[in-house]
């Protein structure tokens, strides 16, 4: 690890190239830029997530964490470069005083040249990310409501402040419910007059769930709340009878269908290292998710 005092994205940048020259690797060889806005908090499980997601999308992970306060104003930066934890280039850069407000001079020295850009704010993003200035770099932007305080008022926030490109944790964290429901109904045949869902209280995922029910199905959809963990049980009511997809231990679920055998389905709650990676792996706009909530804006 090279440590930086009172530094600038000029010398950031240098450090990082002399490291990797030192290595015997000059050519960068990433694919992508991540740029990571976060608190003390969240900062390192955050860059823990996207080092771990290197290993699939080989970047240069910038994580950038305001200090506004009376200190002194500079700039410090942890710098790393390989190693065992993955082939990114990684910089932890610490934005003190007055820098504080001035993350987005920082970054343009650091950026990879004709390369995607992504953003990702682990807690309390701008309420528009794609008119931030970090956001404004971007392809894509990533939230995660979850970590809100309020996850109905952040979605709210998300929804009034979409753009294309823009996306949040809460529905990546839906893909293998979606898959899984989709499946079931996709031989056409299977008419749904209404469905539940059940989670725990203000889950930000449960609420796109059922929006996206509501808008894929045009269905009414309620909701119950439960202990959770997460998301634990989904019914569709069908004129065969009910289908229910339960996963009371979040892990495993059990699908229940008239006239057929109960069946297992592996349903596990993924942690954030998965969650980043299918994110990056299509940096095109997720139209679906942008309908979704703009639907459930339309019934909330």
């Amino acid at each position: 690890m090279i440590r930086l005092e009172d530094t600038s994205g000029g010398e950031i940048s240098r450090a990082i190239a002399e490291e990797r020259h030192r290595m015997g690797s000059p050519a960068t060889g990433m694919v992508l830029t991540m740029l990571i806005l976060s608190d003390e908090e969240f900062a390192s499980d955050a860059t823990e997530a996207a080092v771990l997601s290197a290993r699939q999308h080989p970047m240069r992970i910038l994580t950038l964490i305001p200090r506004p306060g009376r200190g002194t104003d500079q700039i410090d930066a942890q710098v790393m470069v390989g190693g065992d934890d993955g082939p990114g280039e990684v910089a932890i850069v610490r934005l003190r005083g007055d820098r504080s407000g001035h993350a987005n001079s920082v970054v343009i020295p650091l950026l990879l040249p004709d390369t995607p850009v992504v953003s990702w704010w682990p807690t309390d993003p701008p309420p528009v990310p794609a008119d931030d200035p970090i956001g404004r770099h971007c392809q894509r932007r990533i939230t995660d409501t979850a970590t809100a305080v309020d996850p109905a008022a952040a979605l709210r926030e998300r929804r009034a402040g979409y753009v294309p490109g823009d996306c949040d944790l809460a529905w990546t964290r839906l893909t293998s419910w979606r898959s899984a429901l989709a499946s079931l109904l996709d031989d056409g045949r299977t008419a749904v007059r209404s469905a539940s869902v059940e989670a725990e209280a203000d889950n930000p995922s449960a609420i796109l769930l059922a929006a996206w029910l509501r808008w894929a199905l045009s269905i009414e959809v309620a909701f119950t709340a439960a202990d959770g963990p997460g998301i634990t049980q989904v019914a569709l009511d069908t004129p065969q009878g009910a289908i229910t997809l339960s996963r009371p231990d979040g892990s495993v679920a059990t699908l229940t269908r008239p006239g057929v055998p109960e069946s297992t389905i592996a349903l596990p709650r993924r942690g954030l290292p998965d969650l980043l990676s299918e994110e990056l792996r299509r940096l095109d706009p997720d139209e679906v998710y942008g309908d979704v909530l703009a639907s459930w804006g339309d019934q909330s």
